[in-house]
C-alpha cells in the first residue's frame, strides 16, 4: 500500500471556465475529441518532428524493461498511441522476434483510441488500446512493470490522485516514466521557443484545426504545471524513489523516471 500523507492534494489542470475536477477533465475530453483528426499532423509540425525523437529517447530509457520477454507495459494517455509504438519498435529491436506481452494503450477520448487502433492495424503493431480513465484504471493492483505517459499527465484533473494511481498498478520496483513540456530554462534559444511556444504555435493550431481554445490551452497549461523539482517531490510522496529527470529542447521538454517503492 501507499502510505497516506497530511499534505494537501496538489490540483491538476483547470481550463478556463472549470471549477472543479469534474468539469476540468470533461473540457479536457471534449477538447481532445474535437482535434483529434488533425491531431498527428500537428504534433509533428509543431514540434518540427522532435516529437518522435523525444519518444524514441524515452524507449530507449526504459529498454532494461522492454528486453523482458513477460514484462508487461501500460502506456497511460495514450493519445493516438505513438509512444506506445515507440515503446513496440523498441522492444522489437530488443527482443527481435521473440513472443512478447503486447503494449497497453489506454485513454479516456475515444476518438484518439480510434485513430491509435487504425494506426496500429496499418503498421502491424502488436499494440493493444483500452479505454480507461488515467484516475481509476480498470487493471488490477501491482499487474505492470513499466508506466508511461507522453504530454498527457499535464491534462489530469488531480496530479497527487494519478500518481498514486500509476503507484497502485505498478509492481514493486516497476518504473514509471512521464514524458511532459515544461517552461524552458534561461538563455537566448530558450527565450525564442517560448515566444514561439505561447504567440505562435496558438495561432498555427487553431488556424489548422480550427480549434482556438485547444491550441490556447496547451501553453496555458504548460505554464501553470508543477516545475520538475516540485513534480519529482510529488511523485517521491506518492511513493517512487530513485527519480532521475532528463531534459531536452532547451529545458522545454522533461522525463522523469523514478522507480515504485
Amino acid at each position: 500500500m501507499i502510505a497516506t500523507h497530511k499534505q494537501m492534494p496538489l490540483p491538476g489542470t483547470r481550463p478556463e471556465g472549470t471549477s472543479d475536477e469534474r468539469e476540468a477533465a470533461a473540457r479536457v475530453r471534449d477538447m481532445f475529441t474535437r482535434i483529434a483528426p488533425r491531431y498527428d499532423f500537428l504534433n509533428h509540425l509543431l514540434s518540427f518532428s522532435l516529437d518522435k525523437a523525444w519518444r524514441r529517447r524515452t524507449g530507449k530509457q526504459f529498454v532494461t524493461i522492454l528486453r523482458r520477454p513477460e514484462a508487461r507495459v501500460l502506456d497511460v494517455c495514450c493519445g493516438t498511441g505513438d509512444l506506445a509504438f515507440a515503446l513496440d519498435r523498441a522492444r522489437s529491436r530488443a527482443l527481435g522476434p521473440a513472443r512478447r506481452e503486447p503494449i497497453v494503450g489506454s485513454d479516456f477520448v475515444e476518438a484518439m483510441l480510434s485513430r491509435a487502433s487504425q494506426k496500429a492495424r496499418h503498421a502491424r503493431s502488436s499494440a493493444v488500446f483500452a479505454a480507461a480513465d488515467a484516475l481509476r484504471l480498470p487493471f488490477a493492483d501491482a499487474s505492470f512493470d513499466l508506466v508511461t505517459t507522453a504530454f498527457g499527465f499535464r491534462n489530469l484533473a488531480n496530479y497527487e490522485d494519478g500518481l498514486r494511481e500509476f503507484a497502485r498498478v505498478l509492481r514493486t520496483g516497476g518504473e514509471l516514466g512521464i514524458l511532459e513540456f515544461t517552461e524552458p530554462g534561461a538563455g537566448p534559444l530558450a527565450g525564442i521557443f517560448r515566444f514561439y511556444f505561447r504567440h505562435v504555435l496558438p495561432r498555427i493550431g487553431a488556424a489548422i484545426s480550427g480549434n482556438k481554445e485547444a491550441y490556447a490551452y496547451l501553453p496555458n497549461s504548460v505554464r501553470k504545471f508543477p516545475s520538475p523539482k516540485e513534480l519529482a517531490s510529488l511523485m517521491e510522496r506518492c511513493g517512487f524513489t530513485d527519480i532521475r529527470i532528463a531534459s531536452w529542447n532547451f529545458g522545454s521538454v522533461i522525463l522523469h523516471s523514478a522507480r515504485r517503492s
